[in-house]
């Protein structure tokens, strides 16, 4: 009986010193766990794309677009079809629509006849509708999907400081010919509200 429990000892003993070896050295890593390196990184992209579209007031003035001044203190409105007005051009979005004439050219009558829907002194402007009727179509649908009402559309309105009146008429005229029923006019803080 001895050689058979001394046996067991040995046995036991011979496994105890290779499971100590076993642990005795640190395992290798052979494999990178990204997940909470993604998840980090969207969280990043989530917050780096949400400042990036409070952003979009940050308007970049140049020789051709110079934004007036207020002393409005209303946080700008993030939400329409942007509508740029600047000396030279007219764009939707980032689209150009149509180049201006010089402003002393355009002051009675705003934008060129061959523009106009039915002369000089119709304020419609035939391209910037189109462009418009075609927003209008992609903002009803985005505006059904989010479950809003699409009964009308928002426009952002950023002129130049020196646009003549005629021509601001004709351009909220044909959003509003193209069921835009909301306005906002895009402004700069003066630096004495501040």
């Amino acid at each position: 009986m001895t050689d058979k429990r001394q046996g067991s000892i040995i046995a036991y003993k011979a496994e105890l010193r290779k499971a100590i070896r076993r642990n005795a050295t640190e395992p290798e890593i052979n494999f990178l766990n990204i997940t909470a390196m993604l998840d980090i990184m969207t969280i990043i992209l989530v917050f780096l794309l949400k400042s990036l579209g409070e952003s979009a007031a940050a308007i970049p003035q140049s020789d051709d677009l110079r934004l007036p001044t207020s002393i409005a203190k209303i946080e700008p409105h993030d939400e329409g079809i942007v509508v740029t007005v600047s000396k030279t051009q007219i764009l939707v979005g980032d689209n150009k629509i149509l180049s201006l004439p010089s402003r002393e050219s355009m002051s009675q009558t705003g934008v060129g006849a061959q523009y106009k829907r039915g002369g000089p002194f119709d304020p419609y402007i035939v391209p910037l509708g189109n462009a418009l009727q075609s927003a209008r179509r992609t903002d009803v649908a985005v505006r059904r999907v989010k479950g809003q009402d699409t009964k009308s559309s928002a426009g952002i309105i950023i002129a130049d400081a020196s646009t003549p009146y005629r021509l601001l008429v004709e351009v909220l005229y044909t959003l509003g010919q193209s069921e835009f029923g909301e306005y906002h006019l895009m402004v700069m803080q003066s630096r004495s509200s501040r």
